[in-house]
């Protein structure tokens, strides 16, 4: 099959809807001969930082002379994007002849009715199979959607679960409380393992805990008390940072924001209690330059300076809170902010966090079926802010966000991680 037709496929499928579970996954491997088996994985859950963290691990490893594979979602301009060995991203010619083998077996799951694999379920074993094929050294593997009943939970024995912050997202498919998202999300722990997480709510890191012990699991927290910032600016950071008896000075790193730090500490603790037990060998020179070359498009990226364009893909009331904490390292006049969120978000917080902090709103949307209408999103902006534009063309748009950004102003296009890609296609030819 030639790779627009794949891609149509795959558009096609995501029209039935999504289907929460692991048992057409499971199914689909089971007949690909699963390819998921004995590929060191270290499995990323949580809700924000997932991305830059899977990135800052993929990055350390690479430096370290390992090959890597790195699974993320969404991704930004081409599907491709989702699947990378070393960084690059699997070839349109690999995708299309991988999942020919995979419609093959789809077939035999629907002749003897043993479900419909969702697009992500498809993406997920295109990816085991490509991981296979490159007999890659270890997987960064992100959760998609939760942890217990994701498709990338098929796998059985990872090296290590990690968990970034764990807050309210997805509440109509993970829970209405913060107790019931976290238990979804720590069914990635698995029987034998570690787990690593990030400082949680008491209550969250109670259910980790508890999920740990059932599946004699040992549980680290990563110590960001031992973190020492030394600088901290919008052209990134340095610290400082202690585990055990690693003392590692004048860490850099490049992603802008004072979140990016706690990630990369979590990325840093993750890999020293690896190779404390002996699962993989890397120095500290080689962690330390993984960290710095780390970048990840679309979370805080610097565009533009004079007049500076930052895109965030800040996504829940938690991203836009550290968006809001990020805007205030820049110098500027006016801040300028085009913005399309999801209806399925925490809209009204999410806006109260952001709205005031503006100069002009340009309210446009996502092209996607869970978009919020730009007139609905606008209607609640006004309640804080009565300079608003509303423009559903995402194009014109930032077009018009352009047209009103002096030399001295800040341009912040954001709101959900689905307008990153184009957003950011149009601000690169701009």
């Amino acid at each position: 099959m030639k790779y627009q037709k794949v891609v149509e496929y795959l558009k096609e499928t995501d029209k039935l809807g999504s289907k929460f579970g692991v048992e057409a996954i499971g199914k689909l491997l089971d007949l690909l001969g699963n390819p998921q088996r004995n590929l060191k994985i270290i499995h990323i859950g949580g809700t924000n930082g997932k991305g830059s963290t899977s990135s800052y691990l993929n990055n350390i490893l690479i430096n370290g002379g390992y090959k890597v594979g790195l699974f993320t979602s969404p991704y930004m301009d081409k599907i491709n994007e989702s699947i990378k060995v070393n960084g690059i991203d699997i070839s349109d010619e690999d995708f299309s002849r991988l999942f020919s083998a995979i419609v093959d077996k789809i077939d035999i799951m629907k002749s003897q009715e043993m479900g419909n694999p969702t697009t992500f379920d498809i993406l997920t074993a295109l990816g085991f199979m490509h991981f296979k094929e490159e007999d890659i050294d270890y997987l960064i593997l992100e959760v998609g959607l939760g942890g217990k009943n994701d498709s990338t939970n098929v796998i059985t024995s990872p090296m290590a679960s990690v968990f970034t912050t764990i807050d309210y997202d997805h509440v109509d498919v993970l829970g209405s409380t913060i107790e019931e998202i976290a238990f979804e999300k720590s069914g990635i722990i698995k029987e034998g393992s570690i787990a690593i997480s990030h400082p949680q709510k008491e209550n969250v890191e109670d259910i980790l805990i508890s999920a740990a012990k059932e599946k004699n699991t040992r549980f680290y927290k990563c110590p960001m008390e031992n973190i020492a910032i030394k600088e901290i600016s919008n052209a990134g950071s340095i610290f400082d940072f202690i585990y055990g008896d690693n003392h590692i000075k004048d860490i850099e790193i490049s992603m802008v924001g004072e979140y990016q730090i706690y990630n990369a500490a979590l990325a840093l603790t993750t890999i020293l209690i690896l190779r404390e037990r002996n699962l993989l060998q890397i120095s500290d020179d080689k962690i330390k330059r993984g960290l710095k070359e780390t970048r990840w498009p679309g979370r805080l990226e610097v565009i533009k300076r004079k007049p500076t364009i930052l895109l965030d893909g800040a996504h829940n009331l938690q991203g836009m809170i550290q968006l809001k904490k990020a805007i205030k390292m820049f110098n500027y006049s006016r801040l300028i902010l085009c913005i399309a969120i999801l209806r399925d978000k925490d809209v009204p917080h999410m806006i109260e966090e952001i709205a005031s902090l503006a100069d002009k709103i340009i309210v446009t949307e996502v092209d996607m079926s869970r978009k919020l209408e730009a007139e609905v999103l606008g209607e609640k902006i006004l309640k804080y802010n009565k300079s608003v534009i509303i423009e559903q063309d995402l194009q014109k748009a930032i077009e018009i966000g352009l047209e009103l950004t002096r030399e001295e102003d800040i341009l912040v296009v954001g709101g959900s991680l689905y307008l990153m890609g184009q957003a950011r296609k149009i601000l690169k030819s701009s």
